[in-house]
Parts: C-alpha cells; structure tokens; sequence
C-alpha cells in the first residue's frame, strides 16, 4: 500500500503533473470544503525547488478563483435569504465587516475564518474586484510565508 501512495506522489510531483495538481488543491481548500492546500504546495516545492515562483502563482491562482466562487455562493445565498422571508440580515460581524469593506479580504488567508469571509463578503455584496484583489494579496503572502519557511527555515525537517 505504501509503495502505492509513493508512486502516486511521484507522479504528482512531476512538473507536468504538479502544477495542475496543486492549482485543483487550491480551488478546492479556498472553497468552504475544509481542505489545506500548504501541504502539497511544500511537497512539489520540496521535490522540485525550481518550481518555486510557478508553485506561488498557480497556487495563489486556483486559491483566489475558490475564493472568488466562495463569494459568489455568498451573493447568491445573501439573495436567495432576502428572497425567502423578505428582510435583511444584519448583525455585528456583518456590520463590522461592512464598515472595513473588501480590506476585509485581506483576512481570507486565515484558518478557519477566511473562506467563510469570502463568502460574507459576497452576502454583503461588497465590491467584486477589490474583494478579489485583497484576497489574491492575502492568499500568496500566506503560501508564500508558510513554503519560504518550511523551505530555508527548516531545509533540513523535511528530507523526501
């Protein structure tokens, strides 16, 4: 069994393989599927070092479409609430939201918290492309952060 998984991680990993790979893995974790893309962002950077940057933009890529279909199933939810019993939603975390606006997005790299923002943001409907924007920010500083430093922080934990 293990010399199953084994090979299949090696396929994987190969550069024609891996990209796609990591950019579906990244859809999939930015949507509200509790899913962690990191790990197989480190793993093809692991085993092919020069994939780094490429690793980085299509990671951040397929992270921000999730995250951008996550706010579209927020809109569509917000719509389909007001449709149903006729009234606005509102509480404090919507009002705060509301107050700092697509910045908020900033915030969509976070655990837990930062798909299901997407979606808020989208329920809000704040602006599509700064909400878009903020997120592609937040997204590449965290797979950027997290790879740098299981990469050069730590060469030598992680040996294939």
């Amino acid at each position: 069994m293990s010399a199953w998984i084994d090979g299949l991680l090696k396929l994987l990993s190969l550069p024609e393989f891996g990209l796609s790979t990591v950019f579906l893995i990244a859809f999939i974790s930015s949507t509200l599927l509790p899913l962690g893309s990191e790990p197989a962002v480190f793993g093809l950077v692991k085993l092919n070092p020069d994939l780094f940057w490429p690793a980085m933009g299509v990671a951040t890529a397929g992270a921000t479409l999730g995250g951008a279909v996550t706010y579209w199933m927020g809109y569509g939810a917000e719509r389909a609430y007001e449709h149903v019993t006729h009234k606005h939603r509102d509480g404090r975390a919507l009002r705060m939201l509301r107050r700092h606006g697509a910045k908020a997005c900033l915030l969509s790299w976070l655990p837990v918290v930062g798909d299901p923002l997407c979606a808020v943001a989208g329920w809000l409907q704040l602006p599509f492309w700064p909400c878009v924007v903020y997120m592609t920010i937040g997204k590449f500083g965290r797979y950027f952060v997290m790879t740098a430093a299981l990469l050069w922080i730590w060469p030598g934990a992680f040996n294939p």
